[in-house]
């Protein structure tokens, strides 16, 4: 079953007043979204759950960033996950033990039941793109790039890359919608 849409600038403005039950409207309409960009940038279930966790906590220790005229609360915690889950990457890069030596990544656990759904949709949408702006969405959302460092992986003009990525984001949103 599908998730009712929510009024997001309602909710959010729920959140603000402290509504315990807006935040769990938004982890369940959204967690599924945050979690599979944590995972694709980690490659870490457990390093993706914590990542979720800090987006919420985010958007319940401070609503008030986001601001529903400037655009869709989904893209809003896409972008905040993938900054999120860039920043583990980074700490890990700089963690290291007594000996010098990296420190390892924990084991993957299984993902929660309710994020397969959302994944699965995720999967399907993406599969539906034209393959360049499929390429090109999963480089910026999913691997962390700029337009710059795709259009230079890419050998694309970077006006190119740009469109690629808002067409692909636009259809996505469509969708998403519905």
């Amino acid at each position: 079953m599908t998730p009712e849409p929510l009024n997001e600038a309602d909710v959010v403005a729920q959140l603000c007043q402290g509504d315990n039950e807006a935040l769990v409207r938004l982890y369940d309409q959204y967690s599924g979204l945050v979690y599979g960009i944590a995972m694709r940038v980690l490659r870490n279930r457990t390093a993706a759950e914590d990542v979720v966790q800090e987006v919420f906590l985010h958007l319940w220790r401070r609503p008030t960033s986001f601001d529903a005229q400037r655009g869709r609360l989904a893209p809003w915690l896409a972008v905040i996950a993938r900054h999120k889950a860039i920043d583990v990457l980074r700490k890990e890069k700089f963690e290291v033990d007594p000996e010098g030596n990296s420190v390892p990544q924990s084991a993957p656990s299984p993902a929660p039941a309710h994020f397969s759904a959302d994944g699965d949709k995720a999967k399907q949408l993406m599969a539906q793109l034209p393959p360049q702006q499929r390429e090109a969405l999963e480089f910026a959302f999913l691997d962390g790039l700029t337009h710059v460092e795709i259009a230079a992986r890419t050998g694309e003009p970077l006006g190119t890359i740009k469109s690629r990525i808002r067409l692909g984001l636009m259809f996505l949103r469509k969708e998403l919608t519905v």
